[in-house]
Protein backbone atom coordinates (compact mmCIF):
# COMPACT_ATOMS: atom_id res chain seq x y z
CA UNK A 1 0.00 0.00 0.00
CA UNK A 2 1.26 3.10 -0.53
CA UNK A 3 0.16 5.79 1.02
CA UNK A 4 0.72 9.69 -0.69
CA UNK A 5 0.01 12.26 2.02
CA UNK A 6 -0.66 15.81 1.40
CA UNK A 7 2.84 16.78 3.16
CA UNK A 8 4.60 15.16 0.67
CA UNK A 9 3.69 17.41 -1.81
CA UNK A 10 5.18 20.40 0.37
CA UNK A 11 8.85 21.22 0.55
CA UNK A 12 9.50 24.91 0.96
CA UNK A 13 13.23 24.06 0.33
CA UNK A 14 13.17 22.70 -3.05
CA UNK A 15 15.00 24.25 -5.60
CA UNK A 16 12.96 23.77 -8.78
CA UNK A 17 15.12 22.06 -11.45
CA UNK A 18 15.81 23.62 -15.14
CA UNK A 19 13.74 21.31 -16.50
CA UNK A 20 10.30 22.11 -14.00
CA UNK A 21 7.42 23.77 -15.26
CA UNK A 22 7.12 26.27 -12.13
CA UNK A 23 3.32 27.81 -11.74
CA UNK A 24 2.32 30.82 -9.29
CA UNK A 25 -1.00 30.80 -7.66
CA UNK A 26 -2.72 33.28 -5.65
CA UNK A 27 -5.29 31.07 -3.31
CA UNK A 28 -7.40 32.09 -0.40
CA UNK A 29 -7.05 28.94 1.50
CA UNK A 30 -11.17 27.91 2.85
CA UNK A 31 -11.80 28.17 6.75
CA UNK A 32 -9.83 26.44 8.82
CA UNK A 33 -7.14 25.47 6.51
CA UNK A 34 -3.59 27.03 6.54
CA UNK A 35 -1.76 28.46 3.25
CA UNK A 36 0.92 25.50 3.56
CA UNK A 37 -1.97 22.83 3.90
CA UNK A 38 -3.89 24.47 0.99
CA UNK A 39 -0.67 24.78 -0.88
CA UNK A 40 0.05 20.90 -0.67
CA UNK A 41 -3.53 20.23 -1.85
CA UNK A 42 -3.24 22.24 -4.66
CA UNK A 43 0.22 20.97 -5.67
CA UNK A 44 -0.89 17.10 -4.91
CA UNK A 45 -4.46 17.67 -7.08
CA UNK A 46 -2.64 19.01 -10.14
CA UNK A 47 -0.09 16.09 -10.01
CA UNK A 48 -0.87 12.73 -9.21
CA UNK A 49 -1.98 12.81 -5.51
CA UNK A 50 -5.22 11.58 -4.34
CA UNK A 51 -7.19 11.69 -0.71
CA UNK A 52 -6.96 7.76 0.46
CA UNK A 53 -4.32 5.66 0.12
CA UNK A 54 -3.41 3.23 -2.53
CA UNK A 55 -2.33 -0.22 -3.41
CA UNK A 56 0.12 0.18 -5.91
CA UNK A 57 3.34 -1.47 -7.25
CA UNK A 58 5.88 0.97 -6.38
CA UNK A 59 7.86 -0.92 -9.55
CA UNK A 60 4.91 0.11 -11.35
CA UNK A 61 4.44 3.86 -10.38
CA UNK A 62 6.68 6.78 -11.62
CA UNK A 63 6.81 9.21 -9.23
CA UNK A 64 5.32 12.82 -10.61
CA UNK A 65 4.17 14.85 -7.54
CA UNK A 66 4.05 18.49 -7.84
CA UNK A 67 6.16 20.49 -5.08
CA UNK A 68 5.08 23.66 -3.23
CA UNK A 69 8.19 24.80 -2.94
CA UNK A 70 7.32 28.78 -2.04
CA UNK A 71 4.87 30.56 -0.01
CA UNK A 72 4.57 34.50 0.29
CA UNK A 73 1.63 35.36 1.54
CA UNK A 74 -1.63 34.11 -0.58
CA UNK A 75 1.05 33.61 -2.87
CA UNK A 76 2.55 30.12 -3.70
CA UNK A 77 4.92 28.15 -6.32
CA UNK A 78 4.47 25.05 -7.63
CA UNK A 79 6.88 23.23 -9.57
CA UNK A 80 6.27 20.60 -11.69
CA UNK A 81 7.84 18.13 -13.33
CA UNK A 82 8.26 17.60 -17.01
CA UNK A 83 7.34 14.11 -17.07
CA UNK A 84 4.18 14.67 -16.36
CA UNK A 85 3.63 16.88 -19.25
CA UNK A 86 2.62 14.91 -22.99
CA UNK A 87 4.76 16.68 -25.15
CA UNK A 88 2.90 19.79 -27.30
CA UNK A 89 -0.07 19.36 -25.71
CA UNK A 90 -1.51 22.24 -24.63
CA UNK A 91 -5.01 20.82 -23.22
CA UNK A 92 -2.89 18.32 -21.22
CA UNK A 93 -1.01 21.11 -19.46
CA UNK A 94 -4.00 22.89 -18.63
CA UNK A 95 -5.45 20.11 -17.55
CA UNK A 96 -3.09 19.95 -14.93
CA UNK A 97 -1.97 23.42 -13.92
CA UNK A 98 -5.31 24.89 -14.12
CA UNK A 99 -7.76 21.81 -14.12
CA UNK A 100 -9.39 20.72 -11.09
CA UNK A 101 -7.85 22.80 -8.87
CA UNK A 102 -9.95 26.00 -10.12
CA UNK A 103 -12.90 24.18 -8.12
CA UNK A 104 -10.97 22.17 -5.01
CA UNK A 105 -12.39 22.99 -1.23
CA UNK A 106 -9.53 23.22 -0.29
CA UNK A 107 -9.41 26.96 -1.18
CA UNK A 108 -12.35 29.23 -1.54
CA UNK A 109 -10.47 30.64 -4.46
CA UNK A 110 -6.88 30.07 -6.51
CA UNK A 111 -5.63 32.10 -9.58
CA UNK A 112 -3.35 30.92 -11.91
CA UNK A 113 -0.99 34.34 -12.19
CA UNK A 114 2.60 33.13 -13.87
CA UNK A 115 4.31 30.45 -15.09
CA UNK A 116 8.13 29.99 -16.17
CA UNK A 117 8.12 27.41 -18.81
CA UNK A 118 11.15 25.80 -19.40
CA UNK A 119 12.78 24.69 -21.97
CA UNK A 120 11.90 21.48 -22.02
CA UNK A 121 8.27 21.66 -22.62
CA UNK A 122 8.67 25.12 -24.69
CA UNK A 123 10.44 23.16 -27.44
CA UNK A 124 6.93 20.91 -28.20
CA UNK A 125 5.62 23.90 -29.59
CA UNK A 126 6.38 25.50 -32.30
CA UNK A 127 6.17 29.51 -31.43
CA UNK A 128 4.68 32.40 -33.78
CA UNK A 129 6.05 32.19 -37.42
CA UNK A 130 5.98 35.97 -37.68
CA UNK A 131 5.28 38.01 -34.81
CA UNK A 132 6.23 41.81 -35.18
CA UNK A 133 7.99 41.14 -37.93
CA UNK A 134 4.61 41.16 -39.93
CA UNK A 135 5.17 44.98 -39.79
CA UNK A 136 7.84 44.50 -43.04
CA UNK A 137 7.45 40.88 -43.76
CA UNK A 138 3.73 41.05 -44.63
CA UNK A 139 3.17 45.00 -44.65
CA UNK A 140 4.90 48.73 -45.22
CA UNK A 141 4.35 49.76 -41.43
CA UNK A 142 8.18 49.96 -41.10
CA UNK A 143 8.74 51.42 -37.29
CA UNK A 144 5.85 52.42 -36.79
CA UNK A 145 2.58 50.68 -35.28
CA UNK A 146 0.44 48.69 -37.27
CA UNK A 147 -3.06 49.99 -37.84
CA UNK A 148 -5.98 48.22 -38.05
CA UNK A 149 -9.58 48.57 -37.63
CA UNK A 150 -12.93 46.65 -37.60
CA UNK A 151 -15.94 47.62 -39.93
CA UNK A 152 -19.07 49.22 -36.99
CA UNK A 153 -21.22 47.93 -36.60
CA UNK A 154 -19.43 44.70 -36.09
CA UNK A 155 -22.08 41.94 -37.27
CA UNK A 156 -25.03 43.11 -39.60
CA UNK A 157 -23.29 45.05 -42.31
CA UNK A 158 -23.48 43.20 -45.81
CA UNK A 159 -20.61 41.87 -47.68
CA UNK A 160 -20.23 44.90 -50.45
CA UNK A 161 -21.09 47.58 -47.28
CA UNK A 162 -18.44 45.90 -45.62
CA UNK A 163 -16.06 45.60 -48.25
CA UNK A 164 -16.72 49.40 -48.69
CA UNK A 165 -15.52 50.34 -45.06
CA UNK A 166 -12.50 48.37 -45.52
CA UNK A 167 -11.94 50.10 -48.87
CA UNK A 168 -12.33 53.71 -47.16
CA UNK A 169 -10.10 52.58 -44.36
CA UNK A 170 -7.14 51.58 -45.90
CA UNK A 171 -6.86 54.32 -48.46
CA UNK A 172 -7.26 56.53 -45.37
CA UNK A 173 -3.70 54.48 -43.99
CA UNK A 174 -4.51 51.59 -42.13
CA UNK A 175 -2.84 48.85 -42.69
CA UNK A 176 -5.14 45.55 -41.67
CA UNK A 177 -8.76 45.39 -41.82
CA UNK A 178 -10.47 42.97 -39.19
CA UNK A 179 -13.25 41.07 -39.04
CA UNK A 180 -15.04 41.17 -35.01
CA UNK A 181 -15.06 38.03 -33.06
CA UNK A 182 -18.39 37.42 -33.75
CA UNK A 183 -18.96 37.85 -37.37
CA UNK A 184 -17.68 34.35 -39.29
CA UNK A 185 -20.15 32.85 -41.98
CA UNK A 186 -23.62 34.71 -41.77
CA UNK A 187 -26.50 34.77 -44.23
CA UNK A 188 -25.88 38.62 -44.08
CA UNK A 189 -22.12 38.59 -44.89
CA UNK A 190 -21.02 35.05 -45.88
CA UNK A 191 -17.32 33.76 -45.31
CA UNK A 192 -15.85 33.51 -48.77
CA UNK A 193 -17.84 36.10 -50.25
CA UNK A 194 -16.54 38.60 -47.93
CA UNK A 195 -13.28 37.04 -47.84
CA UNK A 196 -12.64 37.36 -52.14
CA UNK A 197 -14.35 40.72 -52.26
CA UNK A 198 -12.17 42.15 -49.77
CA UNK A 199 -9.14 40.70 -50.67
CA UNK A 200 -9.87 41.83 -54.22
CA UNK A 201 -10.67 45.29 -52.88
CA UNK A 202 -7.35 45.12 -51.20
CA UNK A 203 -6.02 44.76 -54.51
CA UNK A 204 -7.25 47.52 -55.53
CA UNK A 205 -5.91 49.72 -53.06
CA UNK A 206 -2.90 48.49 -53.00
CA UNK A 207 -2.03 48.99 -56.31
CA UNK A 208 -3.08 52.56 -56.15
CA UNK A 209 -1.56 53.78 -52.77
CA UNK A 210 1.61 51.74 -53.21
CA UNK A 211 1.57 50.22 -49.57
CA UNK A 212 0.81 46.47 -49.06
CA UNK A 213 -2.89 46.07 -47.24
CA UNK A 214 -4.02 42.40 -45.34
CA UNK A 215 -7.19 41.45 -44.22
CA UNK A 216 -7.58 39.85 -40.94
CA UNK A 217 -10.73 37.54 -41.61
CA UNK A 218 -11.91 35.60 -38.78
CA UNK A 219 -11.71 31.64 -39.59
CA UNK A 220 -13.14 30.27 -36.34
CA UNK A 221 -15.10 27.48 -36.22
CA UNK A 222 -15.41 23.89 -35.98
CA UNK A 223 -11.65 22.89 -36.30
CA UNK A 224 -12.13 21.01 -39.57
CA UNK A 225 -14.20 23.81 -41.09
CA UNK A 226 -11.11 26.03 -39.86
CA UNK A 227 -8.86 24.49 -41.61
CA UNK A 228 -10.57 24.30 -44.65
CA UNK A 229 -11.26 28.47 -44.23
CA UNK A 230 -7.56 28.76 -43.56
CA UNK A 231 -6.59 27.07 -46.84
CA UNK A 232 -9.13 29.19 -48.70
CA UNK A 233 -7.31 32.42 -47.64
CA UNK A 234 -4.41 31.20 -49.57
CA UNK A 235 -6.11 30.27 -52.03
CA UNK A 236 -7.57 33.90 -52.75
CA UNK A 237 -3.89 35.44 -51.51
CA UNK A 238 -4.76 36.28 -47.93
CA UNK A 239 -1.75 36.86 -45.63
CA UNK A 240 -3.60 36.31 -42.27
CA UNK A 241 -5.92 35.00 -40.56
CA UNK A 242 -8.32 35.59 -37.13
CA UNK A 243 -9.09 33.37 -34.78
CA UNK A 244 -11.30 33.40 -31.67
CA UNK A 245 -8.27 31.67 -29.22
CA UNK A 246 -10.66 31.20 -25.94
CA UNK A 247 -13.98 30.11 -27.78
CA UNK A 248 -12.35 27.84 -30.30
CA UNK A 249 -9.89 26.25 -27.61
CA UNK A 250 -5.92 25.73 -27.62
CA UNK A 251 -6.12 22.38 -29.38
CA UNK A 252 -7.94 23.68 -32.42
CA UNK A 253 -5.72 27.05 -32.19
CA UNK A 254 -2.36 24.06 -32.84
CA UNK A 255 -4.26 22.40 -35.44
CA UNK A 256 -4.46 26.21 -37.30
CA UNK A 257 -0.86 27.13 -36.42
CA UNK A 258 0.02 23.94 -38.28
CA UNK A 259 -2.18 24.71 -41.65
CA UNK A 260 -0.65 28.30 -41.09
CA UNK A 261 2.30 26.99 -41.46
CA UNK A 262 2.40 25.27 -44.65
CA UNK A 263 0.45 28.48 -46.14
CA UNK A 264 2.88 31.01 -44.82
CA UNK A 265 0.04 32.73 -43.30
CA UNK A 266 0.41 34.65 -39.87
CA UNK A 267 -2.05 34.20 -37.03
CA UNK A 268 -4.71 36.95 -35.38
CA UNK A 269 -5.68 36.28 -31.70
CA UNK A 270 -8.63 38.01 -30.97
CA UNK A 271 -9.10 37.16 -26.69
CA UNK A 272 -12.90 36.68 -26.80
CA UNK A 273 -14.23 35.35 -23.85
CA UNK A 274 -10.74 35.94 -21.98
CA UNK A 275 -12.48 38.06 -18.84
CA UNK A 276 -14.61 34.86 -18.18
CA UNK A 277 -10.92 33.82 -16.63
CA UNK A 278 -9.07 36.69 -15.67
CA UNK A 279 -11.85 39.80 -14.66
CA UNK A 280 -11.51 39.18 -11.06
CA UNK A 281 -7.98 39.73 -9.49
CA UNK A 282 -8.53 36.49 -7.23
CA UNK A 283 -9.69 33.31 -9.16
CA UNK A 284 -8.82 32.19 -12.26
CA UNK A 285 -6.47 32.29 -14.98
CA UNK A 286 -4.01 35.71 -15.07
CA UNK A 287 -4.11 37.33 -19.13
CA UNK A 288 -0.45 37.15 -18.42
CA UNK A 289 -0.90 33.17 -18.95
CA UNK A 290 -3.22 33.16 -21.53
CA UNK A 291 -0.77 35.57 -23.16
CA UNK A 292 2.02 32.65 -22.77
CA UNK A 293 -0.46 30.09 -24.26
CA UNK A 294 -0.77 31.63 -27.20
CA UNK A 295 2.79 32.71 -28.08
CA UNK A 296 3.85 28.78 -27.74
CA UNK A 297 0.65 27.72 -29.08
CA UNK A 298 2.14 30.02 -31.74
CA UNK A 299 -0.48 33.00 -33.04
CA UNK A 300 1.58 36.15 -34.23
CA UNK A 301 -0.72 38.83 -32.82
CA UNK A 302 -2.73 39.26 -29.15
CA UNK A 303 -4.91 41.56 -28.15
CA UNK A 304 -3.61 42.51 -24.70
CA UNK A 305 -5.43 45.99 -23.16
CA UNK A 306 -5.12 49.51 -23.38
CA UNK A 307 -2.72 50.30 -20.27
CA UNK A 308 -5.70 51.89 -19.08
CA UNK A 309 -6.70 54.10 -22.29
CA UNK A 310 -10.00 52.84 -23.56
CA UNK A 311 -13.12 51.06 -22.38
CA UNK A 312 -11.95 48.16 -21.51
CA UNK A 313 -11.29 47.05 -17.82
CA UNK A 314 -7.40 47.71 -16.59
CA UNK A 315 -5.04 45.43 -16.72
CA UNK A 316 -0.80 44.62 -16.46
CA UNK A 317 -0.44 45.69 -20.40
CA UNK A 318 2.90 46.63 -20.34
CA UNK A 319 4.01 43.71 -18.19
CA UNK A 320 2.37 41.58 -20.33
CA UNK A 321 4.18 42.55 -23.34
CA UNK A 322 7.59 42.97 -21.96
CA UNK A 323 6.74 38.77 -21.80
CA UNK A 324 5.68 38.82 -25.20
CA UNK A 325 8.41 40.70 -26.60
CA UNK A 326 10.98 38.65 -24.14
CA UNK A 327 13.06 35.62 -24.59
CA UNK A 328 11.63 32.32 -24.30
CA UNK A 329 13.80 29.55 -25.56
CA UNK A 330 14.21 31.01 -28.80
CA UNK A 331 10.83 31.77 -29.57
CA UNK A 332 9.49 34.40 -31.77
CA UNK A 333 7.91 37.54 -30.13
CA UNK A 334 4.47 38.28 -30.28
CA UNK A 335 2.92 41.23 -31.43
CA UNK A 336 0.66 43.28 -29.12
CA UNK A 337 -2.34 44.20 -30.04
CA UNK A 338 -4.00 47.54 -28.34
CA UNK A 339 -7.96 47.32 -28.78
CA UNK A 340 -11.14 48.98 -27.73
CA UNK A 341 -12.36 52.41 -27.11
CA UNK A 342 -9.31 54.06 -28.85
CA UNK A 343 -9.45 57.40 -30.78
CA UNK A 344 -6.53 59.72 -32.56
CA UNK A 345 -6.89 61.42 -29.28
CA UNK A 346 -5.35 58.70 -27.39
CA UNK A 347 -2.55 57.65 -29.97
CA UNK A 348 0.16 59.53 -27.67
CA UNK A 349 -0.58 58.38 -24.45
CA UNK A 350 -0.63 54.64 -25.86
CA UNK A 351 2.73 54.86 -27.46
CA UNK A 352 4.39 56.91 -24.36
CA UNK A 353 2.73 53.61 -22.33
CA UNK A 354 3.71 51.05 -24.82
CA UNK A 355 5.63 52.09 -27.16
CA UNK A 356 5.74 51.71 -30.74
CA UNK A 357 6.21 47.83 -31.49
CA UNK A 358 2.33 47.36 -31.06
CA UNK A 359 -0.40 47.19 -32.94
CA UNK A 360 -3.32 49.60 -32.54
CA UNK A 361 -6.90 48.75 -33.31
CA UNK A 362 -9.62 51.49 -33.49
CA UNK A 363 -12.98 50.88 -34.52
CA UNK A 364 -15.92 53.47 -33.53
CA UNK A 365 -12.59 55.81 -33.44
CA UNK A 366 -12.20 55.77 -36.90
CA UNK A 367 -15.79 55.07 -38.50
CA UNK A 368 -17.46 57.81 -36.06
CA UNK A 369 -15.21 60.65 -37.50
CA UNK A 370 -17.84 63.31 -38.05
CA UNK A 371 -16.34 63.17 -41.82
CA UNK A 372 -16.44 59.25 -42.10
CA UNK A 373 -14.41 56.26 -42.33
CA UNK A 374 -11.96 57.50 -44.56
CA UNK A 375 -10.77 61.20 -42.76
CA UNK A 376 -11.05 58.67 -39.79
CA UNK A 377 -8.23 56.89 -40.49
CA UNK A 378 -6.04 59.28 -42.15
CA UNK A 379 -6.90 61.12 -38.57
CA UNK A 380 -5.38 57.79 -36.87
CA UNK A 381 -2.76 57.64 -38.90
CA UNK A 382 -2.07 61.78 -38.38
CA UNK A 383 -1.91 60.89 -34.86
CA UNK A 384 0.76 58.17 -34.71
CA UNK A 385 2.99 60.28 -36.90
CA UNK A 386 2.50 62.96 -34.34
CA UNK A 387 3.52 61.20 -31.62
CA UNK A 388 6.72 59.20 -33.43
CA UNK A 389 7.65 62.82 -34.53
CA UNK A 390 7.45 63.92 -30.75
CA UNK A 391 4.78 66.99 -31.98
CA UNK A 392 1.80 67.73 -29.84
CA UNK A 393 -1.46 66.46 -31.41
CA UNK A 394 -2.92 69.75 -31.02
CA UNK A 395 -0.14 71.47 -32.64
CA UNK A 396 -0.19 68.49 -35.68
CA UNK A 397 -4.01 69.05 -36.50
CA UNK A 398 -3.10 73.16 -37.16
CA UNK A 399 -2.15 71.38 -40.71
CA UNK A 400 -4.28 67.99 -40.39
CA UNK A 401 -7.53 69.03 -40.85
CA UNK A 402 -8.94 65.33 -40.22
CA UNK A 403 -7.02 65.12 -36.92
CA UNK A 404 -8.32 68.46 -36.19
CA UNK A 405 -12.00 67.15 -36.49
CA UNK A 406 -11.30 64.05 -34.29
CA UNK A 407 -9.72 65.84 -31.48
CA UNK A 408 -12.61 68.47 -31.81
CA UNK A 409 -14.95 65.77 -31.36
CA UNK A 410 -13.27 63.02 -28.35
CA UNK A 411 -10.46 65.06 -27.41
CA UNK A 412 -7.67 63.52 -24.99
CA UNK A 413 -10.45 61.14 -23.33
CA UNK A 414 -10.98 57.71 -22.92
CA UNK A 415 -14.57 56.47 -23.14
CA UNK A 416 -16.62 54.38 -20.42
Amino acid sequence: MTGIEYDDFLDLEYEPSATDLVCEFTIDPAAGMSTEAAASRVASESSNGTWAALHVDEDELTHLGAVACEIDGNRIAVAYPVGLFEEGSMAQILSCIAGNIMGMKAVDSIRLEDCTWPASIVDGFPGPQFGPAVATEKLDAGDRPVLATVPKPKVGLSTSAHVGVGEAAWRGGIDLLKDDENLTDQAFNPFEDRLAESLAARDRVQEDVGERKDYLVNVTAETTEMLERVDLVAEHGGGFVMVDVITCGWAAVQSVRERCGDHGLAIHAHRAMHAAFDRTDHHGVSMRVLAQIARLCGVDHIHTGTAGLGKLENEDTPGINAWLAGDCHGLTPVLPVASGGLHPGVVDQLIDALGTEICIQAGGGIHGHPDGTHAGAKALRQSVEASLEGVPLGTYAEDHEELATALEKWGAETPR
